[in-house]
């Protein structure tokens, strides 16, 4: 399969995807789901630990095929298990996500990357991968910030000379402070406009 089609047909998956999930949320809030918390855990298994390996394993898809938003995964998993379990679930599926794109991106290389990204993507984040010691260190700094595009940095950071080691040890370092705070923005971002909507 070339570039062209397989990025058509995960562009196709992720525009789906986006669809079903606004669809989903609009469907769970009409039924009163996000008020009632025994309900949003039942979403994903009421075992203490059957609901948690799922949840892990839909965050590691979202990653890995960027079907789901990982804006909406990451603050159900906040929602429905708490802040404390919810970051640490979130925090286990996006670093063992990270790390499978990594070792795809560095295993089949560009033509896989080029799956996911524009060629223009591409090419903007190409120029970091000039200096490897330069890439690691802005590699670092933008997997710690929440705004930085992870998917892509984590998928061309399989074209450097990175050691597997190194890009754990960075994603295991950097991502938490992330996570927490794009939860904190995506639920009480959500908690505000929950509020307007119910004036």
């Amino acid at each position: 399969m070339n570039v062209a089609v397989s990025r058509k047909i995960m562009n196709s998956l992720s525009i789906a995807g986006i669809g079903i999930s606004v669809i989903f949320a609009i469907y769970l809030y009409r039924l009163g789901v996000f008020q009632d918390m025994d309900s949003m855990r039942g979403l994903v298994g009421d075992s203490v630990i059957l609901g948690p390996i799922v949840f892990i394993f839909i965050q590691i898809i979202q990653v890995v095929v960027p079907i789901i938003p990982g804006g909406i995964s990451t603050a159900a998993g906040v929602l429905i298990f708490g802040p404390y379990a919810g970051f640490i679930y979130n925090y286990v599926g996006i670093c063992l996500g990270s790390i499978i794109i990594f070792l795809l991106a560095r295993k089949y290389g560009k033509s896989f990357i080029l799956s996911f990204v524009s060629d223009a993507t591409f090419e903007k984040y190409s120029r970091w991968l000039e200096n490897d010691n330069r890439f690691a260190k802005l590699f670092a700094i933008a997997i710690f910030l929440p705004v930085a595009p992870d998917d892509v940095l984590c998928l061309m950071a399989g074209l450097t000379k990175m050691s597997t080691k190194q890009y754990t040890l960075i994603i295991l370092l950097a991502k938490p402070f992330s996570i927490y705070l794009y939860s904190l923005a995506l639920i009480y971002g959500g908690q505000f406009l929950s509020g307007l909507l119910a004036t």
